[in-house]
């Protein structure tokens, strides 16, 4: 917490010095000293916004946020400007797309990006790489640090103080620190270490197997760096990402289903495995300003809805730093860390994400040639499978990114829930399935009561499903007539409950899961007793674990009952005979 008029990091809700109430985040500026050629951040309460603190000379605003541009991107950055070495003797940042040299704006435009060949480029850094220097680049960064001592010691403060506040109920065992090998969760890293004085603290990378490269050196750095930290890697080693795509498309930025897949799915699998039921406290190196939607998560985070592995509680020690606070900390502390960051990368998560930036790809290209040759040639044979005249148009563009439903994706007929009313029987259902009914299609009801094998009847080959506190029947399944008009399908009749619709809309979600579960994992992270497991043999539930929460089966935390219902939905095709959606 922050008081406003005190200028003071307090704990309380209320400031023990003047009583006023207190503020968790004070947005900052960048202001530029033209002497000292180095960027100043101030809070925008700060009463001082004319001189520097180190030459006292007079300064500027220049931005809202900023980054270093080291030698590497550098010398990029004067090969598309025509002028190789030409700002070599210069302090060079860069934010809001566009570079600062000695505090002057200098705009990058996308035309020189797009018309730049990357092969020319890659011949053109490999005949001045001798060249690249880092003498002058580190007098400037000592200034950038000297001048914003006080400004780091109070991010510091705050940040070991709210370490230990949301740590203080959880023994170091049952901490996490989510760690991707990116900045933000290395400078994230270092304070809880530091905050906690634990250098064994669990430190779960997720590998989404779409890692860049110099995030897995860097990875096996940090580990030879810290011997004593309990690293854990988790990767989903059931599933090929190009495969994955082949089936049910590329992710877009509205249908990021690799993330589940790939990430959040094997962390919460890892931490399961270590953890079990226990509950535990994760830090996270999430950030306000990094987008709209983080904008919106909370600093400390618990509400079940809002968290995508249910065991844990979330804490975010940096929540409320801008980029220039994050350098700020790993160059005063001399902290190690991706060289992602020196190639010009402002984020070094998935490389082919298609959040990424377009100056993203635009390094990609130069950097890592062959991966991004054989993305974009699959991402031309997609499109033109889902009819697309102009597929490289709509792949260079990045229209790719916004697409959104499973239309002319096969895949996408699994999800549409198929049923037709039984004309003779009130709150039955006869379901399509997309293959014969087995143990596996029985199992997924365990989440709405016992399920009973013995009590239906036989000649109808009758499963019953029993309410858990009244072993009273609520649900009855049946293979359905040989006159239902599919090639597999089961009746599902409803009993003794007040809201037929609601269980029948709950019943449409198993059915969604059976036909087309992928095995993107989100069911695992959402079940906190961990009795869903998803691998070779399908989709299971542990009826020893199996609390009957339901949450696995609720639209709140599962959107349409299946993740792959969200990201293959066709809106606009017509379902016959039945209701295709929830």
């Amino acid at each position: 917490m922050w008081c406003k008029s005190c200028g003071m990091v307090v704990h309380e809700n209320k400031c023990s010095i003047c009583g006023n109430e207190t503020q968790q985040d004070i947005p900052a500026e960048v202001y530029w000293c033209p002497n000292c050629q180095t960027p100043i951040i101030l809070a925008l309460n700060d009463t001082n916004k004319t001189k520097c603190p180190l030459c006292q000379s007079k300064i500027a605003y220049l931005c809202i946020d900023l980054r270093p541009v080291f030698p590497e991107e550098r010398l990029l950055f004067e090969l598309l400007s025509g002028r190789p070495m030409g700002f070599a003797d210069q302090s060079v940042w860069a934010g809001s797309n566009r570079y600062y040299c000695n505090g002057k704006p200098k705009v990058l435009t996308r035309v020189m990006r797009d018309y730049a060949d990357a092969a020319s480029i890659r011949n053109d850094l490999r005949k001045y790489e001798d060249s690249i220097s880092y003498k002058n680049f580190d007098v400037y960064i000592q200034r950038f640090v000297k001048a914003n001592e006080d400004r780091l010691n109070m991010l510091k403060s705050e940040a070991y103080s709210f370490i230990r506040r949301e740590s203080e109920f959880y023994s170091h065992e049952l901490i996490v620190i989510s760690f991707s090998g990116g900045k933000d969760s290395t400078v994230v890293a270092d304070l809880v270490v530091r905050a906690l004085g634990n250098p064994s603290i669990v430190h779960i990378f997720g590998d989404t197997t779409l890692e860049f490269p110099l995030t897995l050196e860097y990875i096996q750095r940090y580990k030879e760096d810290h011997p004593k930290a309990i690293i854990k890697k988790a990767i989903n080693k059931d599933q090929n990402f190009y495969s994955v795509c082949e089936d049910i498309g590329p992710p877009s930025r509205v249908m990021r289903w690799c993330c589940t897949m790939f990430k959040t799915g094997p962390i919460g699998r890892t931490l399961n495995a270590l953890f079990r039921n226990r509950s535990i406290l994760t830090f996270y190196g999430i950030r306000k300003y990094e987008s709209v939607s983080r904008s919106k998560y909370k600093r400390m985070e618990q509400d079940l809805e809002h968290i995508k592995i249910q065991k844990q509680a979330v804490a975010s020690p940096i929540f409320y730093w801008k980029d220039i606070d994050i350098w700020l900390y790993i160059l005063s502390e001399q902290i190690d860390f991706n060289d992602a960051y020196r190639l010009g990368y402002d984020r070094v998560g998935c490389w082919c994400c298609p959040n990424n930036s377009d100056r993203s790809q635009f390094l990609s290209r130069i950097y890592m040639p062959q991966q991004t040759e054989k993305w974009r040639n699959f991402l031309i044979r997609f499109a033109r499978q889902i009819g697309k005249p102009d597929a490289e148009v709509y792949v260079d563009s990045g229209n790719w990114r916004a697409r959104q439903g499973g239309y002319g994706v096969p895949a996408a007929k699994d999800v549409k829930v198929i049923h037709s009313n039984c004309t003779n029987e009130e709150n039955a259902k006869t379901y399509r399935l997309t293959r014969p009914v087995d143990d596996g299609f029985y199992n997924l009801f365990l989440p709405f009561g016992i399920v009973s094998k013995e009590l239906g009847r036989k000649l109808l080959h009758e499963v019953l499903v029993l309410d858990m506190k009244t072993n009273t029947p609520i649900l009855s399944i049946q293979h359905a007539p040989s006159d239902a008009g599919y090639d597999y399908a089961v009746k599902i009749k409803t009993l003794n409950v007040k809201h037929h619709d609601d269980l029948h809309r709950m019943v449409s979600y198993q059915i969604k899961k059976f036909n087309a579960c992928r095995g993107c994992l989100k069911c695992e992270s959402i079940c906190k007793y961990g009795a869903i497991t998803i691998g070779k043999d399908g989709y299971r539930i542990s009826e020893e674990k199996c609390k009957r929460c339901k949450m696995c089966i609720t639209n709140k935390y599962l959107e349409y009952g299946c993740l792959m219902g969200k990201y293959l939905f066709e809106a606009e095709s017509s379902v016959k005979e039945g209701v295709a959606g929830e």
